[in-house]
């Protein structure tokens, strides 16, 4: 959600939950703008919360002008004092890949690993017992970009690609019609295409460069309309599982109307505590994450 509409933005979300207490809210309206002066952002995105055993890492993001650029992701522990990540690697991708459980929410904190690995002596061969440790700041970055690569998305027409290249804001964006709106089809993931590359021309015919240039939801999983147990993050930090009666979209995404079909609310199964909320015919649009940094692995048995 964009820091300068926070306020509204987090009212928009509220129903899921997805709360911040009256001084986190001011810290935040104050330190992001500081963090677009500071660090030259074209935007800056307030991403959500990380919920740890000891504390919570609050997350933002810095945008260029080029919005499909890749974005600077900064932490806190306060809502104050913003530290910069750096971006992930395949090393990164690699070792936190191995480490499950809850965050304890200090970055500075180290899991250990025990890895089996080859050695040699002489002719014979033998594997030996290694312990790897992985800092909590490279699992943090490891689980943001897997979030943002899996489930971080816009409305189609909020950004258009020029011919040139670089992807900015759509100025004339006034939000999705109502019909659009309840559709999977009409939202992107906000990354750099992936599945897009893989389509024949004839598939692309009906495409408009400018506005079709990144992967739709509707291709995720197949459609399913059936009714699912949605998990959904309470306000105080555990997951719980209602049962939704009006579940549109596919197995791995849901679609409400809510506030009498004024705002539709897109939340993920795969990573529960994503919640994408949009006002049709408003240009008001954005995503939050809350939750624990952890996958939902039981999502193909609930389908």
């Amino acid at each position: 959600m964009d820091a300068e509409s926070l306020l509204l933005s987090l009212e928009l979300a509220s129903g899921s939950g997805q709360g911040l207490s009256p001084d986190r809210r001011a810290s935040l309206l104050t330190s992001l703008l500081l963090v677009k002066r500071d660090y030259r952002y074209d935007r800056v995105l307030f991403w959500g919360r990380i919920l740890g055993l000891v504390a919570d890492y609050y997350i933002a993001q810095g945008l260029s002008e080029d919005q499909l650029a890749p974005r600077k992701t900064l932490y806190s522990l306060n809502c104050t004092e913003w530290s910069l990540l750096p971006p992930a690697t395949e090393e990164m991708v690699a070792q936190s890949s191995v480490v499950k459980g809850r965050f304890m929410g200090d970055p500075s904190y180290e899991y250990e690993h025990i890895e089996l690995q080859k050695v040699n002596e002489g002719e014979k061969v033998f594997e030996e017992e290694v312990v790897i440790q992985i800092k909590e700041e490279t699992r943090l970055v490891y689980v943001i970009d897997q979030i943002d690569k899996a489930v971080a998305i816009i409305p189609r027409g909020a950004l258009f690609k020029t011919p040139f290249g670089p992807t900015h804001v759509n100025r004339t964006f006034e939000g999705l019609s109502l019909s659009e709106a309840k559709k999977l089809s009409s939202y992107f993931h906000f990354r750099e295409p992936v599945e897009l590359k893989n389509k024949t021309l004839l598939e692309k015919a009906d495409l408009d460069p400018s506005l079709d240039f990144m992967d739709s939801l509707e291709h995720d999983v197949p459609k399913d309309g059936v009714s699912l147990l949605l998990p959904r993050l309470e306000c105080n930090g555990t997951i719980s599982a209602h049962r939704n009666l009006h579940l549109l979209g596919s197995g791995s995404w849901s679609i409400q109307m809510e506030r009498g079909n004024a705002l539709v609310v897109l939340r993920s199964l795969l990573w529960p505590g994503l919640t994408f909320y949009h006002a049709p015919r408003t240009r008001n649009y954005g995503y939050i994450y809350v939750g624990t940094g952890e996958k939902n692995m039981d999502l193909p048995f609930m389908l």
